[in-house]
């Protein structure tokens, strides 16, 4: 990794939206010994190139406030966005500086993009990096390919279990998949080949085949719409541009992972590349980026936008409809090619696509692009509204639970950082895993928007170092209230880690945070893993005594359908929704019995063995927080969509009418509990390995109506 060099002013005008502000910045030039290889092209950190700002709350490209680009700790592009269990996940091609043999950044000719980039988030401004999917090459999953180009992601249910797959481009000769079992990896290439070629039924014609986009029916069925360029090799004729003939659909088979039949043309007008397709109201539209050749007559889409077509069916035919995403050149000052994505999220449409923006802060505009977010909105006859695209991006839709571990890569701001494969387990799957590092003095990242509630007392962090610093942990800004200050003492190695702890001025309400780093060492001052909080001075672990002995759940009973009152032995309680407010992500506590809808849960068995509980407040059910199996994992409502996250048994135990509730993303292994055996008004409620005490335990009581 290239470091940080000796730095010089420059002043950039930072486009925010309407108008700009001015800030001056620090920027490092890159100095480099000897020419690049092709083996160290992607060994590339923004951080090295950008440099911290004079003060430390200027931010470069997305500034507090603001949500566009998602990230600027990397570059990422050809967005795709799949959502899982109440979360976004963005996966792009992994743009990389590339340099010529005398150190100087070129022109990004994506012949080196071998490995796909995940982000993933629940609010829409806090991104947590989850990494690089090695995909081409030897180092790859799919170790025929040459390249990983524009990833399409979907999930579906395969022998009773929740399948990932992942859709990418070999350059523009083929199209592989992999497979997972969760959205972050590890991936595996099924069939060692690819998945589309040339010789593929239907795809005669096609002069680029790439850009896969998938979509799995209301019914289960996949399709896969891909292809693009314009025939008729370096001299096409209008006829050919204005009508190239080269995207195509394919029914894709139960397993998602071969196709069947032979794939249908669609007929899109000036098409370039970047297939797109969701469905909205019963209608399937296919969009894709126009091309930049030719006359293009009014009536039919500008060079570089992104157009769609609509029809009743996902096969086609299609028809055009028009444009809705100008190219990024329009709002942002510096074009290119365009890619997106349409997706739904907690009842909004957005559109995830790229621009160089962060490229442009830097001063270089070489191809390097960024994912943005903006939303999307129709007409009532279903015509898609033009997109304004901005740097203010989209609203928060969720506040931020500093009381649960959050990790370090997840990040609404930053400045001087960046993130790496860390060997401490990972909070989503323990194989994946990062850290945020190349922490110096004065560099900074912060969390939009987290909800302290009535009060936090103290902050750990899981460190590693070999010379330590500090972590000053500030109040909506870098300069902000000083809140606490964590002294991280060196560990004896930057990936031997140790939790670490500080009490915290008493903090209440919702706040942005700004974790500033300090320290007297030129070095890495320590590697950044994970952060909590926790109230009251506790520690934020469940003190639930250790049995000696390991025991489990009880057998499955069976319970009347039907609404209850849950109550908790310990506490004497009841299981309730937070303010009594039904909205997606709102919590789950105790509260003294009342009646309140909040308060009452409707109980259904189903089919394969577990029970699901519906809150009188509306459509959401009881649900473990992203599905995690771990213990602390948040109870939240959700959206009822009755997957594993919100699936349970009701199991027996010692004493006659009272249960233990088992979480089904646990494998049965972990159980609703009563936090810290509280038993005030507002105690939280999470999941945690069963040890059968009473905090624990629960009363099922018919509400009788």
């Amino acid at each position: 990794m290239f470091k940080k060099s000796n730095a010089f002013l420059l002043t950039f005008a930072l486009i925010c939206g309407i108008g700009f502000a001015k800030s001056n910045v620090y920027a490092s030039v890159i100095k480099t010994n000897g020419a690049h290889t092709k083996s160290n092209l992607l060994n590339f950190n923004v951080n090295d190139v950008l440099a911290q700002s004079t003060g430390v709350t200027n931010a470069l490209a997305k500034v507090p406030g603001y949500s566009n680009p998602l990230i600027t700790q990397k570059f990422g592009a050809d967005p795709f966005a799949m959502v899982y269990n109440g979360r976004v996940y963005v996966y792009m091609s992994s743009d990389a500086f590339e340099y010529d043999n005398r150190g100087n950044i070129i022109n990004n000719d994506y012949s080196n993009i071998k490995t796909i980039s995940v982000i993933s988030s629940d609010d829409m401004v806090n991104w947590t990096d989850n990494g690089e999917i090695p995909v081409a090459g030897p180092n790859g999953a799919a170790k025929w390919a040459t390249n990983s180009w524009a990833p399409s992601v979907t999930h579906k249910v395969i022998n009773g279990r929740d399948k990932f797959f992942l859709y990418f481009a070999n350059n523009a000769g083929s199209i592989g998949v992999l497979t997972a079992d969760s959205p972050v990896g590890p991936w595996i290439d099924p069939l060692g080949k690819p998945m589309i070629t040339g010789s593929t039924p239907g795809v005669n014609g096609v002069a680029w085949l790439f850009d896969p986009a998938v979509l799995v029916d209301d019914d289960g069925t996949g399709y896969l719409y891909f292809g693009g360029g314009i025939p008729g090799g370096n001299n096409p004729s209008q006829g050919q541009i204005a009508n190239p003939k080269t995207a195509r659909v394919m029914k894709l088979n139960g397993d998602m992972i071969h196709t069947t039949g032979s794939a249908a043309t669609i007929d899109s007008p000036f098409m370039f590349e970047d297939s797109g397709i969701h469905k909205y109201n019963g209608k399937y539209y296919y969009s894709y980026c126009s091309n930049f050749s030719g006359n293009h007559p009014n009536g039919t889409p500008p060079q570089g936008d992104i157009a769609y077509m609509t029809s009743n069916s996902p096969m086609g035919p299609f028809t055009y409809k028009g444009t809705f995403l100008k190219n990024p050149g329009t709002y942002f000052g510096v074009g290119g090619n365009n890619h997106h994505a349409v997706f739904q999220f907690n009842n909004q449409w957005y559109v995830v696509y790229h621009a160089q923006t962060l490229g442009k802060a830097m001063g270089i505009t070489k191809g390097y692009r960024s994912p943005m977010i903006n939303k999307v909105s129709y007409s009532p006859n279903g015509l898609m509204n033009n997109v304004i695209e901005d740097m203010q991006g989209v609203a928060q839709v969720a506040n931020l639970n500093p009381y649960k571990r959050t990790e370090a890569e997840t990040i609404g701001w930053n400045g001087g950082i960046s993130t790496q494969k860390c060997t401490a387990p990972g909070s989503m799957v323990s194989s994946n895993n990062l850290d945020v590092t190349s922490i110096n003095n004065g560099d900074w990242l912060a969390v939009s928007k987290a909800d302290f509630g009535s009060g936090a007392a103290s902050f750990k962090a899981n460190v590693a170092s070999t010379v330590g610093g500090k972590i000053e942990i500030h109040l909506d800004s870098a300069d902000g209230q000083l809140i606490g200050t964590l002294n991280v003492s060196p560990t004896g190695g930057e990936q031997q880690w140790k939790e670490m702890q500080c009490n915290v001025k008493s903090v209440s309400g919702v706040h942005n945070i700004f974790f500033k780093f300090t320290g007297n060492s030129s070095k890495n001052l320590f590697n950044f893993d994970y952060w909590q909080f926790s109230a009251n001075g506790t520690n934020p672990t469940n003190p639930t005594t250790d049995p000696t002995t390991n025991p489990t759940p009880g057998s499955t009973v069976t319970l009347n359908n039907g609404w209850y009152y849950i109550k908790n032995v310990n506490a004497q309680k009841y299981l309730q929704v937070a303010s009594n407010t039904g909205k997606a992500r709102q919590n789950v506590e105790l509260g003294s019995g009342s009646g309140a809808a909040g308060q009452k849960w409707y109980l259904t068995n189903t089919e394969d063995g577990y029970v699901t509980l519906k809150s009188a407040l509306g459509n959401y059910m009881l649900d473990v927080s992203y599905g995690e199996n771990k213990d602390g994992s948040n109870i939240q409502i959700f959206n009822a969509y009755s997957g594993d996250s919100q699936k349970f048994s009701v199991k027996a135990s010692s004493k006659n009418g009272q249960y233990s509730v088992a979480t089904k993303s646990s494998n049965g292994s972990k159980v609703l509990d009563d936090y810290n055996f509280g038993t005030a008004d507002g105690t939280n409620v999470c999941q945690w390995t069963y040890g059968g005490n009473n905090n624990q335990m629960w009363v099922f009581e018919p509400t009788n109506n």
